[in-house]
């Protein structure tokens, strides 16, 4: 009786191997993206100079940024006032669904001292990976400074890495503090989207396609 209460069920048997096997390509992919950000996160003190910054888009509320997102346009202008950036690419979802997103954020970094011509809007960078694609498609970005909250900026520079683009990054931390709920609901995500980053890698996957635009290359240069 007792060698037979002391059997693990079948069932929890099977489900064992499952998580396991699950859990293989999620921790795969981590430490793949990891491996590829490893030493390129900086501190507003130590960053490189570059001249193009992107600021990865967050829920923006009607006409103005949400807390998340304005944290990130303050790293923004912060290197932009140190001289470490010339010009600033804000990468979101422009449409009205999303409060156009990329006008608030052009808006919020005009209205606190960052030339207009300065800043240039990719409105239909509708992810992480379409932002960092596009940056080098339609905006010929080589090399830059990728800022966004400090449990993504990973993620963003490794995309970059994978894509040809030369990153580096800046994360905010101020938001860990202000609302750790969200934080860690936003930290958690993290995992199912470097599944995302290594099938749209592997699937060569094409965000929306537009005409070359110099006009960032040309902010960064003047």
């Amino acid at each position: 009786m007792a060698e037979r209460a002391s059997r693990v069920p079948r069932w929890l048997k099977v489900a064992g191997i499952v998580a396991l096997v699950a859990a293989v390509p999620v921790i795969g992919s981590y430490v793949h993206l990891a491996v590829l950000s490893a030493g390129r996160t900086h501190t507003l003190a130590d960053v490189p100079e570059r001249g193009v910054a992107m600021v990865l888009g967050a829920k923006a509320d009607p006409g103005r940024p949400s807390a998340f997102l304005a944290a990130r346009l303050d790293l923004a202008v912060d290197l932009y006032e140190q001289g470490r950036i010339r010009a600033v690419l804000v990468s979101g979802d422009g449409l009205e669904r999303s409060n156009f997103e990329t006008r608030v954020m052009r808006d919020y970094l005009v209205d606190r001292g960052v030339p207009a011509d300065q800043v240039v809007e990719d409105p239909a960078g509708f992810d992480t990976y379409d932002s960092c694609v596009r940056a080098r498609d339609v905006y010929g970005v080589k090399e830059m400074t990728v800022l966004t909250q400090d449990y993504h900026v990973g993620r963003a520079i490794a995309i970059c890495e994978l894509v040809g683009v030369d990153a580096v990054g800046v994360g905010d931390t101020t938001m860990r503090s202000r609302f750790p709920l969200n934080w860690i609901r936003g930290a958690g995500r993290e995992w199912a989207a470097n599944l995302k980053v290594e099938w749209d890698v592997l699937t060569g996957r094409k965000p929306q396609q537009d005409p070359y635009d110099p006009s960032l290359l040309e902010a960064a240069r003047s």
